[in-house]
């Protein structure tokens, strides 16, 4: 018997843990949050203690090993490899960097982290760091990393606003700028190396820890990455945009969706984010369920065929060969 499409519940970064964050999950989602500084929501997530559970409060990954194949699909490997976002950032947060996969198996026992960034609200002015200059050499950028603030001249800044999509490979120096609330799709894990958190210090007085070695050992000097531009592809149901197919994950954006017809891939599972009201409508029994804004769904490699009608979503999918 196939699976139906299963609605996840996140764990959530909050308070000392996210001192960037703010309560815009709760205001502009309507989540649970349980601090007022808020940073993520871990939409879908095997992370040890931060798991995403279902209505039954099952976390996804004991789901996963009730049956691998028809959960996550017949072309995926384990481990479990993608972990999804939304993040608030009233402040902005650490200038930092991820080591790729053979740097973070050697050194942390745990996949690297490829990640990508969609934008979903812009303060006016709101600004990422994105990669650093262009001639910067590994020797100039660890002389500033050492000095603190002198890292900050060579940091690549870019403006951002809603709808705009950033893919950051392992080894790209990234940040977050303040006023920015966004969706983020990774590899599934939680290693990140920082460079800088702009001086800010905790209510008693102490810096964040930095990981200067780990992050000079990984960072790319020589790349210089782009913003995605999204390929438009026909459909009757949706306008439907392909924002990323990467070696790691693929994500698309619908908006407009009328009775968009969705079944299990087999090979794969997918990931449903509603960035508006939505209902999803199973084609067997004609039962309709009704989601909220910011509602993310597992849906089954064997998933049972339902049609979906919202405003607009995103769909992640895992690299599948």
């Amino acid at each position: 018997m196939s699976y139906q499409p299963i609605p996840l519940f996140p764990a959530f970064r909050s308070g000392p843990n996210t001192p960037w964050g703010g309560d815009k999950l709760k205001t502009c989602f309507g989540k649970k949050i349980p601090d007022p500084r808020t940073g993520e929501s871990l939409e879908m997530s095997v992370i040890p203690g931060l798991h995403s559970v279902d209505a039954e409060g099952q976390p996804l990954e004991s789901l996963l090993e009730q049956d691998w194949a028809g959960m996550a699909g017949t072309k995926v490997e384990k481990p479990f490899p993608l972990l999804l976002k939304l993040i608030d950032a009233q402040d902005r947060l650490s200038v930092q960097v991820h080591p790729d996969d053979d740097y973070a198996r050697r050194e942390e026992n745990k996949l690297g982290k490829t990640e990508a960034w969609a934008i979903l609200q812009a303060e006016p002015g709101a600004q990422l760091v994105y990669g650093i200059k262009e001639g910067v050499t590994k020797a100039e950028l660890s002389a500033a990393a050492q000095d603190g603030e002198a890292i900050e001249k060579l940091l690549r800044f870019v403006p951002v606003k809603p709808g705009d999509v950033f893919y950051i490979p392992a080894g790209t120096v990234h940040a977050i700028g303040a006023g920015i609330l966004l969706y983020e799709i990774q590899q599934s894990s939680d290693v990140t190396y920082r460079f800088y958190d702009w001086n800010r210090r905790d209510k008693d007085g102490k810096l964040r820890p930095l990981h200067i070695r780990q992050a000079l050992d990984v960072t790319r000097v020589d790349y210089q990455p782009e913003a995605i531009v999204p390929e438009t592809v026909d459909d009757p149901h949706c306008r439907r945009e392909i924002l990323l197919d990467t070696e790691y994950f693929g994500l698309e954006r619908l908006k407009d969706c009328r009775d968009v017809p969705f079944a299990g891939a087999v090979t794969h599972f997918s990931v449903l984010t509603l960035l508006t009201e939505g209902t999803l409508c199973s084609s067997d029994t004609k039962t309709a369920l009704s989601l909220p804004a910011g509602q993310t769904v597992f849906i089954p490699a064997d998933c049972a065929p339902f049609t979906l009608t919202c405003g607009e979503c995103l769909i992640a999918s895992p690299a599948h060969k």
